[in-house]
């Protein structure tokens, strides 16, 4: 890598879920002293950051994204000192911290919103978004939650609803208040100051509503009705833009610092116009993690963040997080991991930052639970239509001990079944697991300019179920061959390239080393072929 290159550029981020990594404690939950002390294991996979979902106290009506203090540690997960301590371990390895910030919304636990709703006169009320009755009776306006019902909840004791975008435990915060504004600015400072490199920020195109939160349209077609209605008032105002050229301000002033964002509602291009020298270095776009397995729609994806994200951002990607099913259980079939080795290698050569989440490199599958089971607020809301986020935030599978060594008598979660045959330990053992397939694709990413700084270029397709792409810089030129079907196909090299000699960087099924000289190359099923030209 080279010695300019940035760390959140050129480098893998891992999304932890604190409560299900590691728990040493024996109480069923994950805790910070069992991430610090898998520090080693995640400098042998290679990555050079740590996101961890929120460590911030939580009454968990949904499971951290509901804090009731930004400056504290839940117990749970351990205390200041433990965190502190995580800290400068994963920096003594090269590993940076990233922290996810729900600023959107508190809990209704936070002392701010126990405050807000004594009074209509107190301090704090305005801190949140109440509101009358409308004239007829009923909520101010029109909006709904998307955890389901209407996103105003009625507070008998002070005649007024207070809006929530999602549970009625997570009431929205003000930010037109310029003490809310100041305060969660300082929040920033104070991790900052603790050493922390960076930030995840949660929904952070919500912070700012229309000041007169007027109803929003109406559209004729969804299933529900936040889906029947155009999301034009509680998202994506123009306020948001020079907050965050106040908070990228901020991080600048730290150093090598780095924020991204995760936004909601938003196109590709709405996505990217939130990223630039002034704005936040990346946020999330979900379209690749949305595709099916095709490769015209892994393509089409590819060139919809290319596009939006020109020469202004730096692109990121991801095909698992604690929000949706794991791509092993969408990709695969059964326990045969060989379409998770293909996205894996899509991933880790894609122009642009990529995020992993704990147990993909394993190939994880979501548990399945009956109704009785179920924890995620989604789920015991819109079950069985949707089951929740439960099944994709399952214990991390280390061994085949009790528990799958994520504890040693409890989870708060069950453990998927098939950890006593899918686990770390069993892994790190086999030349052609998964585990090692993705070591292998890391540290190449590491050693060659072109995968982790090149250009990209989409070649047109010669065959609908292989993608192919060069990544390429001044000194290297490197083509990636990706196929998604378990039969044998040939891949008929494009004119432009086909007059160049090729040798194998990477494959499972051929020789290092080995020159392709012919126009022609017969691809094996879910074949990753990696050459490098000579």
């Amino acid at each position: 890598m080279s010695k300019n290159s940035l760390w959140w550029q050129n480098g893998i981020i891992y999304q932890i879920y604190p409560r299900s990594f590691m728990d040493t404690t024996a109480n069923g939950i994950g805790d910070l002293n069992g991430i610090t002390n898998k520090l080693d294991y995640l400098a042998d996979l290679g990555v050079d950051a740590i996101w961890l979902s929120p460590i911030f106290p939580s009454p968990d009506v949904d499971f951290g994204y509901d804090v009731a203090d930004y400056v504290a540690i839940d117990p749970r997960f351990g205390s200041m000192v433990d965190f502190d301590h995580l800290l400068k371990e994963s920096h003594k390895r090269n590993i940076h911290i990233i922290l996810d910030l729900v600023l959107n919304h508190t809990s209704d636990q936070h002392p701010w919103f126990k405050e807000s709703r004594k009074s209509r006169d107190n301090p704090y009320h305005d801190w949140y978004l109440w509101k009358d009755p409308s004239p007829k009776g009923g909520p101010p306006n029109n909006w709904c939650s998307i955890f389901g019902g209407s996103g105003w909840e009625f507070d008998t004791q002070l005649g007024q609803y207070y809006y929530h975008m999602f549970c009625t435990g997570q009431p929205d915060l003000n930010w037109r208040h310029p003490e809310v504004r100041e305060t969660l600015l300082n929040v920033f400072k104070f991790w900052l100051e603790r050493g922390v490199d960076g930030f995840r920020l949660d929904v952070f195109n919500m912070y700012f509503k229309h000041s007169e939160l007027p109803d929003n349209p109406k559209k004729l077609i969804g299933l529900r009705p936040f889906d029947r209605q155009v999301h034009k008032y509680e998202v994506s105002q123009p306020e948001m833009d020079p907050l965050l050229n106040e908070i990228r301000q901020l991080l600048d002033s730290y150093g090598s610092t780095y924020v991204v964002g995760e936004t909601f509602l938003a196109s590709p291009e709405h996505t990217a116009s939130y990223c630039g020298q002034d704005k936040l270095h990346a946020a999330f776009n979900f379209e690749l993690a949305e595709s099916p397995w095709k490769v015209k729609r892994f393509t089409r994806a590819i060139k919809n963040w290319e596009k939006a994200v020109e020469d202004h951002a730096w692109p990121n990607y991801f095909l698992n997080n604690h929000d949706v099913t794991r791509s092993s259980s969408r990709y695969c079939r059964g326990e045969d991991d060989a379409r998770a080795k293909v996205s894996a290698a899509m991933l880790l050569t894609l122009r642009g930052t990529p995020f992993m989440y704990y147990g993909e490199e394993i190939g994880m599958r979501d548990i399945s639970l009956k109704h009785s089971q179920i924890l995620d607020p989604v789920g015991k809301r819109y079950w069985p239509f949707n089951k929740g986020r439960d099944g994709c935030r399952a214990p991390m599978q280390w061994d085949d001990s009790v528990n799958a060594g994520f504890s040693s008598t409890a989870s708060w979660l069950p453990v998927h079944p098939d950890y006593i045959s899918r686990n770390v330990s069993k892994q790190k053992t086999e030349p052609g697991s998964l585990l090692n397939f993705y070591k292998q694709l890391i540290q190449l990413r590491k050693e060659h300019p072109a995968l982790n700084q090149g250009s990209l270029s989409i070649l047109d397709p010669q065959n609908k179920s292989i993608l192919s792409y060069l990544r390429q810089t001044p000194d290297e030129n490197i083509l990636i061959l990706l196929n998604f079907k378990q039969k044998q196909i040939t891949y008929q090299l494009p004119k432009q390239i086909a007059d160049q000699n090729w040798r194998v960087l990477f494959s499972e099924k051929r020789q290092i080393e080995e020159l392709c000289q012919e126009q022609s190359i017969l691809m094996t099923p879910y074949e990753t072929l990696i050459l490098v030209a000579d």
